[in-house]
């Protein structure tokens, strides 16, 4: 058996960086070597700087095996590793994710500081693996040895999972969403009770704008050395609702073929991307769990499935303005952020840009 990779965590006691402690405590292929927080936290150990918050029986078991190390400072002198995942908000992101870029080493940001940076790669594997080709053009472009490869905002990666097969077969023209986009998406202590409960509030910072561009960069062709942005408009309307965990978006979508609603939910059915065959470890076996039920997807009962990993659709039905209208699902931290990253990270290993040896 080959020896994991070692890997660096950056922004480790966040609500996404204690998902992906979560994750790699037994993850096949990486192993944690490096846990790193906030200079004010660095020298602390991870159980005196972070509040664990994740729910699970395994995740206890990460957190217990790790409260005793050492956070380390963000930086690759002191904290080097061939692959570091990265939790961080987008502005210390711009700063502190080029130095390990730069030092060498491949890093999967969560941040949205670089997803729209022209020769940035910004990822699903199930929707667009040939944009990896943009980590050639990033290392010649700004001259380091390693790079950084994004993946997209939470919501739009439950979008755009949604919307790939639809492009795919049909081509879209245009998309209307409307996200209820759960309390964790806010990380902690994120927006306030008395703002939360019984209520929604009808604006994100920055949500709708990321929506609308980063479909387009997800669903655009490559051509190159650059991502000519698919050809269709997104208009966004976003929300904050009080649900913990999960996004729901109510979409209504114009394609070129003006198919019916049971082709579009035969498509959607039957949608088996390459990435889902690769064996990837953090993979759902089925990307797209197609409901029935005029009742579904919902987040108590769906979210969890497949530890987050899938995204559900239902309610396929005509739309008197676009044409189809659909409900999708999908877990914010866990698909949309954590998750995600890791599933990008497997990728490059499947696809040969990480180094089987530490």
């Amino acid at each position: 058996m080959a020896p994991r990779i070692p890997v660096t965590l950056l922004g480790a006691t966040g609500v996404v960086g204690q998902r992906f402690v979560a994750r790699l405590a037994e993850h096949p292929l990486f192993e944690l070597r490096h846990l790193c927080a906030s200079p004010r936290n660095a020298g602390t150990a991870y159980a005196e700087a972070c509040t664990w918050r994740v729910p699970a029986p395994a995740a206890d078991r990460a957190y217990a095996g790790l409260g005793a190390c050492t956070l380390a400072a963000p930086d690759p002198r002191t904290a080097a590793a061939p692959v570091v995942f990265s939790a961080l908000d987008s502005g210390p992101a711009r700063e502190i994710e080029p130095l390990f870029a730069r030092a060498g080493a491949l890093v999967f940001s969560n941040a949205a500081a670089f997803r729209m940076a022209p020769d940035v790669p910004l990822i699903i594997p199930e929707v667009n693996p040939d944009h990896l080709a943009l980590v050639g053009v990033q290392r010649s472009a700004r001259a380091w040895e390693g790079a950084i490869l994004c993946n997209p905002n939470c919501t739009t990666t439950v979008l755009a999972l949604a919307l790939a097969p639809l492009h795919e077969t049909f081509g879209v023209e245009a998309v209307c969403a409307t996200s209820m986009q759960a309390l964790s998406g806010a990380g902690h202590p994120g927006v306030s009770g008395l703002d939360a409960l019984g209520n929604v509030l009808p604006h994100i910072q920055g949500e709708e704008q990321k929506l609308e561009s980063e479909t387009q960069k997800l669903l655009g062709r490559l051509d190159t050395e650059r991502i000519e942005p698919a050809d269709f408009c997104v208009s966004a309307h976003c929300n904050r609702v009080p649900v913990i965990d999960g996004h729901t978006l109510s979409v209504s979508v114009r394609l070129a073929a003006g198919p019916s609603p049971g082709a579009v939910r035969e498509v959607l059915e039957a949608w088996r991307p390459q990435a889902a065959r690769m064996g990837l470890p953090s993979a759902p076996p089925v990307p797209l769990c197609v409901h029935a039920g005029t009742d579904r997807p919902q987040v108590a009962l769906d979210v969890g499935r497949d530890r987050g990993m899938s995204v559900h659709v239902g309610r396929i039905r005509a739309c008197p303005v676009l044409g189809v209208k659909f409900t999708c699902l999908g877990h914010n931290t866990e698909r949309g952020a954590a998750g995600g990253s890791l599933l990008v990270a497997e990728l490059a290993r499947a696809r040969g840009l990480l180094s089987e040896r530490p």
